[in-house]
């Protein structure tokens, strides 16, 4: 179990530590606790380090954080590790091939947590953010992100387009 750190923010005290069992255990500035809390991004893709909500295992908000750079950096890294642990969304970095322009079609791709291969079922399974920004489901759910479809080299703009 690691120790309990303590911040202050926005006038909310609050300690923020993991328990025996690994998650994370909250204590309010009211010195109730609160075991089981999830941090949740407010916008995970359009602006990831604002507006995260450390909520209660029932589902209850306890904590909102307006930017992650305001922590302290221990609790920011219990934080971000959480995250990390919940949220798993590849970026796709180069479309490499596809198995045929119909769907459903076999996709090959690098992304930044490494090659990867999945079953785009069909077209509406690729979604449009904002800007460039795409979110592709596979046939699993699993949800690969392409940050800036326009920074893509050529050959991976060109295959995406032919599914958009």
């Amino acid at each position: 179990m690691e120790a309990a750190m303590e911040t202050t923010m926005s006038e909310v005290t609050f300690k923020l530590s993991r328990n025996a069992s690994g998650r994370l255990e909250l204590i309010a500035e009211d010195g109730i606790a609160h075991d089981n809390v999830v941090p949740v991004r407010a916008f995970p893709i359009s602006n990831p380090h604002e507006g995260i909500s450390l909520v209660s295992g029932d589902g209850r908000e306890l904590v909102w954080i307006e930017h992650l750079d305001t922590l302290p950096a221990a609790i920011r890294a219990l934080v971000e590790e959480e995250l990390g642990a919940r949220e798993f969304m590849p970026e796709i970095r180069s479309i490499r091939k596809v198995s045929t322009f119909a769907t459903p079609s076999n996709w090959t791709v690098e992304t930044d947590r490494g090659d990867a291969s999945f079953v785009l079922r069909g077209e509406e399974d690729i979604r449009r953010i904002v800007g460039g920004t795409l979110l592709i489901a596979d046939s699993h759910g699993v949800q690969f992100l392409i940050r800036d479809q326009y920074a893509l080299d050529r050959a991976s703009r060109r295959i995406l387009d032919r599914f958009l």
